[in-house]
């Protein structure tokens, strides 16, 4: 039951309407955990030998990881300072522990000989990450006195559980979303529209934008010595703007479904192609990721906080901040996979972020206002270097491999290899032509159609990004059509819902993927 499919267009209006006009407040929470289950359920793995008591593995393990987050909870608060250390390691290891097992055991039962005649494999638990990074922000939080534990264990596991997070985030923070959580939370029009405009948005980037654009790029990923480099670069880029695109829809899908409850949660995405170095790309893009980082990872990692111990009150420098920047990306390419391909990709981004702060220390900081030429040319430098990186993110992602196939860094190299060679506008004429008749079984009227949709959808979704950032100082997309004038909004509710549709077409007349880019994660 992922967002985009017919049962969550009924599936959210009707908890909606329960929890919002049915349920006394004393229920509301139990209600909303009871939704979460059954959503959590319903996209339980399956296949691959996942059945009976292997269906229901992950709804046990969140089941527990609830209840032992809210124990260790209460015990962090009412333990001394003295021994918060100890107990907030031991929590932190054993959440570690299971994230690490249930994403790398799979990993291991492939590469060890004898593993496959003795051992099982695991059914990866559905926002296993998400919900991890959730729980160790949650604790930590109360470690520090930043916020009192959760007493009530329905509230936390309802945080921890929510459906609109539970599959890819944003991941979320306590201190914002449990107060929210002991409020009453009735029907309001305003939200509401609010609510339809967001998801409306963000469909339209999942359905129209990124899933058309990977009907061409898996084509030509899933035979990389067969086309030339124009091909294999815009296969390259087209896979950039899917993920970005793919994640974007994802994340407003996701606000709209909590706002359409009265719940706030962060925004994820702002824009980030106009970012100008890798500093303000990384505070645009996947913020609830690279924020968790930096207040709780690179955090720790520069500072031995003292301020709550006896007799010190004073923060000791633990590791160069530089230092810390390249650990902090580097544990980034882990947590999103667990092959090769995302080690490079996270060190890719631990070298940008290290070099643009040795360039700073050197050259001193760039001048806020500097001539558009210079920031064009700047956002051209970080979009180039980031594509590069995401050809081992896509291979990390086995983008044109048949499910349950990897490829590896050679495939990525060999993609980067490939820019170089072939450089025929007949051929790439040719080959792209074909790539795109391949995802819609040789039907020329709608290997055209795809041509025109993608045009029109790109031209649309680059206007709302051009739009939010410079005439909007980046505030959330919905304001974008709310400001427009009646005829404008209403042409744009149109082409979105037209344009919507007529992925859902497409889709269904080719072989594309419908899931979730994240969602594995």
């Amino acid at each position: 039951m992922s967002f985009q499919n017919l049962s969550y267009l009924a599936f959210a209006p009707l908890v909606a309407f329960v929890y919002l006009k049915l349920m006394p407040r004393r229920w509301q929470n139990h209600f909303l955990l009871a939704a979460s289950l059954v959503f959590y359920w319903c996209n339980r793995p399956t296949g691959d030998g996942f059945a009976g008591l292997w269906q229901a593995l992950p709804i046990a393990l969140l089941a527990a990881s609830c209840v032992f987050v809210w124990r260790m909870g209460l015990s962090l608060q009412a333990a001394p300072p003295e021994q918060r250390g100890r107990k907030l390691a031991a929590a932190v290891i054993v959440l570690l522990a299971v994230l690490a097992v249930f994403k790398y055991f799979n990993l291991a039962l492939a590469v060890l000989p004898f593993a496959p005649g003795v051992l099982h494999r695991l059914p990866f638990p559905l926002g296993i990450s998400f919900y991890t990074f959730a729980a160790l922000s949650y604790l930590i939080d109360v470690s520090r006195g930043d916020m009192p534990a959760e007493k009530k264990f329905v509230n936390l596991a309802t945080f921890l559980s929510f459906f609109g997070t539970i599959t890819a985030g944003p991941i979320c923070r306590a201190q914002k979303v449990l107060p929210q959580l002991e409020q009453e939370h009735r029907f309001d029009a305003a939200r509401t529209v609010r609510a339809l405009q967001l998801f409306a948005l963000g469909f339209f980037k999942k359905v129209a934008v990124a899933d058309v654009l990977m009907m061409y790029v898996s084509q030509v990923f899933a035979d990389i010595p067969g086309h030339g480099g124009p091909a294999l670069l815009a296969a390259t880029v087209g896979y950039t703007f899917y993920l970005y695109f793919d994640f974007v829809g994802y994340s407003q899908m996701a606000r709209a479904s909590a706002l359409l409850l009265g719940l706030e949660i962060p925004e994820n995405f702002k824009t980030p192609f106009f970012a100008t170095n890798f500093s303000g790309f990384w505070s645009r893009w996947h913020i609830s990721l690279s924020s968790w980082l930096q207040d709780y990872l690179f955090t720790t990692l520069v500072w031995a906080d003292a301020s709550k111990l006896p007799l010190l009150g004073r923060k000791i420098t633990r590791f160069s901040p530089v230092f810390c920047v390249f650990c902090v990306f580097f544990v980034s390419g882990f947590w999103h996979g667990n092959t090769l391909p995302f080690v490079i990709w996270g060190l890719l981004q631990a070298a940008y972020r290290v070099g643009e702060e040795l360039l700073h220390q050197k050259l001193g900081k760039p001048k806020k206002k500097a001539p558009a030429r210079q920031q064009w040319a700047k956002r051209l430098g970080v979009f180039l270097l980031w594509n590069f990186s995401m050809v081992f993110f896509a291979m990390g992602s086995a983008i044109g491999q048949p499910e349950g196939e990897s490829y590896g860094v050679g495939q990525a190299f060999a993609i980067v290899k490939g820019w170089f060679a072939g450089w025929s506008p007949a051929r790439f004429a040719s080959e792209s032509w074909q790539a795109i008749l391949g995802g819609f079984y040789n039907n020329t009227l709608m290997g055209a159609a795809w041509i025109l949709m993608l045009a029109c959808t790109l031209a649309l979704a680059f206007w709302l990004d051009w739009q939010r950032n410079f005439q909007f100082k980046n505030k959330s997309e919905e304001l974008v059509l709310t400001a427009q004038k009646p005829a404008v909004r209403w042409a744009l509710y149109y082409a979105l819902v037209l344009f919507s549709f007529a992925g859902l077409v497409m889709q269904n007349g080719g072989f594309a993927g419908g899931s979730f880019a994240y969602g594995g994660f």
